[in-house]
């Protein structure tokens, strides 16, 4: 059967579209991550470094409203404060991380905002697992990290950093608060005397209680001899008259 020439137009046009139609099935593909996070500075041991992030809002129903991160190692919640954020939300450190967040935004509206961190650790990667929650309760999670170059349904922010700068140490942590000592009282008892001290007081009292009795004596043998000298004055003047 011979094909008309009438016919090939339709027919290369029908391949194009076919062709457009697999490229456009390869370029929807996998869903880009929905949470992303830049930074300043992406070199491990980086001071103060501002990292950025970035969570697309998927709820057609409610505005993000609260966002919770899991910091990776190597970065302390108290080594993270808050540079920019949509107006009223605030940040509150976490055991693992921190959460920031206030009045929900409006509906379709992406959460953008930045934090400043004293130093980023001496890693190739950091993921920054993330849950979002909107202001009627639902929960997107970006939790889920890459390996061996698979993809993943959720995946977190990843930040890749690049080799440190020659010469770059990490810092040291901020030291904790010396709580201040508080006076307490005595806890000893006062010591009993020693028994050594017993035969020295008794020796001090016999020594007190022989010098009062010496003075009784001799007052009684002072009134004895007056006694006797009065006596024999009195019987001399008799005998004379």
């Amino acid at each position: 059967m011979q094909i008309s020439h009438d016919h090939l137009p339709l027919r290369r046009l029908g391949l194009a579209a076919a062709g457009s139609v697999v490229l456009l099935g390869i370029a929807a593909g996998p869903a880009a991550a929905h949470a992303e996070v830049s930074a300043s500075d992406p070199r491990a041991l980086a001071e103060n470094v501002t990292l950025s992030f970035t969570s697309e809002a998927e709820s057609d129903a409610a505005g993000i409203a609260e966002l919770r991160v899991v910091l990776p190692q190597g970065i302390a919640p108290d080594a993270v404060t808050l540079k920019e954020a949509p107006e009223g939300w605030k940040l509150t450190a976490t055991p693992d991380g921190y959460s920031v967040g206030g009045a929900a935004l409006a509906t379709g509206t992406d959460a953008e905002y930045s934090i400043t961190v004293r130093q980023l650790p001496d890693a190739e990667s950091l993921a920054f697992k993330t849950l979002e929650t909107y202001g009627d309760g639902k929960v997107s999670r970006w939790i889920e990290v890459p390996a061996d170059g698979r993809k993943v349904d959720n995946p977190a922010p990843l930040l890749k950093l690049q080799p440190a700068a020659p010469g770059a140490k990490p810092i040291a942590p901020s030291p904790s608060p010396t709580p201040t000592p508080t006076p307490s009282a005595p806890t000893t008892e006062p010591s009993s005397p020693a028994p050594a001290a017993a035969p020295d007081a008794r020796k001090a009292n016999a020594a007190d209680s022989g010098s009062g009795n010496g003075v009784v004596v001799a007052v009684v043998a002072a009134v004895v001899v007056l006694g006797g000298a009065g006596a024999f004055r009195w019987t001399r003047r008799s005998r004379q008259s």
